[in-house]
């Protein structure tokens, strides 16, 4: 779900594999490894930590993981779970769960507090809250299963998502979750708005040069991740090929808008963004488009057909003259939603608000993919829930970089700093050890 994961920091990170361990491992840490082993750990490596700790590196039923145990762990753990990545994207996750790749830097950050940390890739690519929650919540009783006490978890974007998901299907599994700029209320909400930002594109660039490539089917993706036999392209190449085929137009729109802010390039843009309930930023067009672009397929067969439909909705915004907006609703595309498909998007995962255990959020106050109205409708349905002493939101100032595809300046996705990352944490950790609230300026 990025265009490259360093402006986007939800994709999984591929690292080269770290170097095997070379120190003698302490009796407590070869101790360790046998628990591990004996606890279903297999294809299991050791590499150093830093600090004198240890790296664990192998496979739970199949699919990989690591951690990092501190040198003298005192039995706190925190599983991390990534976020959404572009279909074809490949599963695997860092060997280093203390490196910058990994939530930003936050896990390191726990690390330095004697919390051993890891993380779990999914079972699939592209849309996965079911499989990262089942995943993360394994690594998390392999945790325990070597000595853990308390486990936290925390988790970007989908993996926001998937932090409430874990506090609301495993009560007192976790000690507490930290979910950052989260799709965190209902993902029926945010493919909604992804399916109509990308109906009304089609629709208001048809005929122009700003059309995107492809299939305009929207209940298909529109170009294909997966390289076509003999391509000398890898997959990730492959899929970063096609990335920019679908963010160029988009960012040519802007381009023309730019030079002529009253004109039909500036309208459209406008239009768009207010159909699909985004900012007029060239980010918070392109990130959204990238994403059901090229993940439509995976979407649908993932929930198990269409979790999107908009038959007998009325399209109307105020960026719209009446004659506009009766076009609109004429040509706009109409799709059916699978009932089956919504009642699996609402397992996985609209938010009942019934968390159990503290929960602290952070969200940038403009994001370019999930909007922050996320929070605000967690925080109505945990109110209602009547758990609000549970939860401590924390929105935080936008931030802007330049994109990797043309280099224009746009707001990010998941734009923290170091400080805020540290300050989020160290809150969390404050407030399960005290057991008393975050003060409202504790993150900022």
């Amino acid at each position: 779900m990025s265009l490259r994961s360093a402006v986007l920091p939800i994709a999984i990170a591929i690292v080269a594999p770290a170097a095997a361990h070379t120190a003698p491992l302490t009796p407590a840490q070869t101790a360790l490894v046998a628990k591990a082993r004996a606890s279903g750990a297999t294809d299991l490596t050791t590499r150093p930590a830093p600090g004198g700790g240890i790296t664990l590196v192998g496979k739970l039923e199949g699919d990989q993981f690591a951690i990092a145990v501190p040198a003298g762990w005192k039995g706190d753990g925190l599983v991390y779970a990534h976020g959404y990545s572009t279909p074809g994207t490949p599963v695997a996750v860092s060997e280093d769960p203390v490196g910058a790749s990994t939530g930003g830097g936050l896990m390191r950050f726990a690390y330095e507090d004697g919390v051993a940390v890891g993380h779990s890739a999914y079972d699939k690519d592209g849309l996965g809250v079911e499989t990262g929650t089942l995943n993360t919540k394994r690594l998390r009783d392999f945790l325990v299963k070597l000595g853990a006490r308390r486990v936290y978890a925390t988790g970007d974007s989908m993996g926001g998502g998937i932090v409430v998901t874990l506090l609301e299907t495993y009560p007192g599994a976790f000690a507490g979750g930290l979910a950052r700029c989260g799709v965190v209320a209902s993902w029926k909400t945010l493919l909604g708005q992804l399916y109509d930002m990308r109906a009304a594109y089609n629709v208001l660039t048809a005929g122009t040069p700003y059309a995107l490539p492809g299939e305009k089917d929207i209940r298909r993706s529109a170009l294909s991740t997966t390289p076509p036999a003999g391509s000398a392209m890898d997959a990730k190449t492959y899929g970063w090929t096609q990335l920019t085929r679908i963010a160029t137009p988009v960012l040519a729109l802007f381009d023309a808008a730019k030079k002529n802010p009253g004109g039909r390039e500036a309208r459209i843009l406008r239009q768009v963004a207010a159909i699909g309930g985004f900012d007029v930023d060239p980010g918070s067009i392109a990130f959204p488009l990238v994403t059901v672009a090229l993940g439509a397929d995976d979407m649908a067969a993932t929930a198990g057909g269409l979790p999107y439909g908009n038959i007998g909705k009325v399209y109307a915004t105020d960026t719209m003259t009446p004659a506009e907006a009766a076009a609109f609703n004429r040509d706009v595309q109409r799709i059916t939603a699978s009932p089956a498909a919504i009642a699996y998007m609402t397992r996985w995962h609209e938010a009942s608000g019934r968390i159990a255990d503290p929960l602290l959020t952070m969200h940038n106050s403009i994001d370019s993919l999930v909007p922050y109205a996320q929070e605000t409708t967690l925080s109505a349905a945990v109110k209602k829930a009547g758990r609000t002493n549970l939860l401590a939101a924390y929105a935080v100032p936008p931030l802007s970089a330049p994109l990797p595809v043309g280099g224009v300046e746009a707001y990010t996705h998941c734009g923290f700093t170091p400080a805020q990352s540290k300050a989020a944490w160290t809150a969390l950790h404050n407030w399960v050890d005290t057991k008393q609230r975050p003060a409202v300026d504790a993150v900022k």
